[in-house]
């Protein structure tokens, strides 16, 4: 069993915003293996249960907005009795370039609170993260809250669709071949 975590905030004003980029991924790959999405309120989130191969997947999305993110994941995680190792979270980046991917099999939040919530809340840094770059603005000094709650503008919008795209083909690639080769095959910028 492998549990996927996209996230996000709920609700639709933030439903395309650069803060929702894991809601955006894992959104297609339910959609790529026929998973239907419901709302659990014990998970504080939505599930969507799909197959491939042998492999039983579940797919998240937590509706605890972001910085509480891990109260949801660890329920899921905990019911479904899903190893750290066997989890993947898709999150934004705003330190990435935007076109950029980056698959980890572990590391440090980066002052990402979604990510700091799921480290208090499994006990652990040792799990799979996919990072969806989305840049840092090119002004406004360090204050980028306007910016990742805001919508990727037309001429970010074809760049976002390839890394979205790329990022797609990673996790298949980290389901079927592992970790390495996923990263191997797949992190950096889209061209």
């Amino acid at each position: 069993m492998r549990l996927i975590v996209g996230l996000g905030n709920p609700g639709k004003e933030y439903r395309d915003t650069r803060h929702n980029a894991g809601f955006m991924l894992v959104n297609r790959l339910a959609e790529r293996w026929r998973a239907p999405w419901r709302l659990e309120a014990k998970f504080q989130g939505e599930i969507a249960e799909g197959r491939r191969v042998a492999d039983r997947l579940i797919f998240c999305k937590p509706a605890t907005y972001m910085n509480a993110s891990g109260e949801s994941l660890a329920r899921v995680s905990g019911f479904y009795q899903v190893d750290a190792s066997r989890i993947l979270v898709v999150v934004d980046d705003a330190d990435l370039p935007l076109g950029t991917i980056r698959l980890r099999g572990e590391g440090s939040a980066g002052g990402h609170h979604g990510l700091e919530s799921i480290e208090r809340h499994l006990g652990t840094r040792g799990y799979a993260r996919l990072k969806l770059g989305i840049a840092r603005p090119t002004s406004g000094g360090r204050d980028i809250a306007n910016h990742v709650l805001g919508k990727f503008s037309d001429e970010e919008l074809p760049l976002w669709e390839k890394s979205l795209s790329r990022a797609e083909a990673q996790v298949e690639c980290w389901l079927g071949d592992g970790l390495a080769k996923a990263m191997s095959l797949y992190n950096g910028k889209v061209e």
